[in-house]
């Protein structure tokens, strides 16, 4: 093993795949991605680049004009992108889920509708799950749509919305009450289209204006609120209310590996930044890498490294493959977020006093890294997953 997160037995197309990724993120990415974080500029140019590449359109099946390659494809790609700059990952994330959610359960009239566009970046995904107090609880969602002839009036407030302002379409999980005594089986799947902006973009949304958060700039993150807002029943993902709930989770679990692969790509970054910085800084006659304390350091953050990868590709090939991935994406979520934690913390005191610097990149990683550990779904909540299903198996 000559490089950390190598992965056995890609074919050719994903291994020219990734070179293309890894040369713009080398190229254009890294180079670009402090003064845009600090200043938290919208990574225009840079999108457009990845529009050009067709990242938007890469697990989009090849009828509706994307790649049609695989979720592993699509996570290794987001590791790279990651490693560069984990704001550019988040571009395509929801984008991603929204286009897989439309791919699996939309109505075929849905799928000709959105697929094709999606694939060029033309349309540009969100999803919208979190309430203000909501948490963890999905089934207790409050946004309510009601029915109005064939339409339907949504009313409610949605929080931490990915891409709000930039996005034009959102895949949004509202209450339509179709009588189950189950509270999730009583949610729905809205696919709102709407232009970019802020403000009152359409009539009855609005999306007030950005978040200011400590990390993950350079993207927006923005609340929702509908007051009234009409929407047709052609947009109920699938065609069917109350089956949103389920639609949201199989999302949501491609979702894992996604920041699955972010956090590997963070955690990679963090890697590369100590040991150049350890073989540059030199005390007491050598360089640091040179002492045993940095490089027993330097050696688990190596071993936490290639872990975290190791677990984010299994869970990816299992999706691919067809098997029930929950406990594999909950434990890789899990893993790679708490790896990436510390990681990232290793390679800052490495760095000593320069990693609190602004001038150093490590002191961005050290901003980013914590909304991993949050990010579609706290570790808390993946231990949940993972105990319950483990159990599933171990059950007396």
């Amino acid at each position: 093993m000559t490089r950390l997160a190598q992965t056995p037995g890609l074919t050719d197309v994903q291994r020219e795949i990734l070179s293309t990724v890894r040369d713009f993120v080398e190229k254009d990415v890294i180079p670009n991605a402090q003064e845009l974080e600090h200043s938290d500029t919208y990574p225009q140019a840079l999108v457009d680049t990845m529009s050009d590449m067709g990242l938007f359109g890469l697990m989009i099946p090849e009828e509706y004009g994307g790649l049609g390659e695989s979720l592993l494809t699509y996570a290794l790609c987001v590791e790279e992108l990651a490693r560069g700059w984990m704001s550019v990952s988040g571009v395509l994330n929801t984008h991603f889920i929204v286009a897989y959610m439309i791919r699996q359960h939309g109505t075929a009239e849905q799928k000709s509708h959105f697929l094709p566009r999606m694939a060029t970046g033309q349309v540009r995904g969100a999803f919208s799950m979190s309430e203000p107090g909501l948490g963890s609880d999905v089934a207790a969602i409050r946004t309510r749509a009601t029915r109005d002839g064939d339409d339907y009036l949504v009313n409610g407030q949605k929080m931490w919305l990915t891409n709000g302002g930039s996005s034009t379409l959102v895949a949004v999980l509202v209450r339509t009450d179709e009588g189950s005594v189950k509270a999730h089986e009583n949610l729905t799947t809205f696919l709102v289209e709407k232009p970019v902006g802020f403000g009152e973009v359409t009539p009855g949304l609005t999306i007030p204006g950005k978040i200011e958060k400590m990390g993950y700039r350079g993207i927006d993150t923005t609340e929702l609120f509908f007051d009234d807002y009409r929407i047709s029943s052609d947009m109920v993902l699938g065609g069917s209310p109350g089956q949103g709930f389920r639609h949201m989770m199989d999302g949501i679990e491609v979702g894992r590996v996604n920041v699955s692969a972010r956090a590997c790509g963070v955690a990679l970054r963090a890697f590369e930044l100590a040991a150049r910085y350890a073989q540059q800084r030199s005390t007491f006659g050598k360089p640091i890498a040179q002492h045993q304390a940095i490089a027993f350091s330097l050696a688990e953050m190596a071993t936490k490294v290639e872990a975290a990868h190791l677990m984010m590709i299994n869970a990816a090939r299992l999706k691919d493959s067809g098997e029930r991935n929950d406990v594999a994406a909950g434990m890789a979520k899990y893993l790679t977020s708490e790896y990436c934690s510390e990681v990232t913390q290793a390679s800052f005191r490495i760095h000593g006093g320069y990693g609190y610097s602004k001038e150093y990149e490590i002191e961005r990683l050290m901003r980013e890294a914590p909304f991993l550990l949050i990010g579609e779904g706290t570790s808390e909540i993946q231990k949940t997953i993972i105990s319950k299903g483990v159990m599933r198996t171990y059950a007396l």
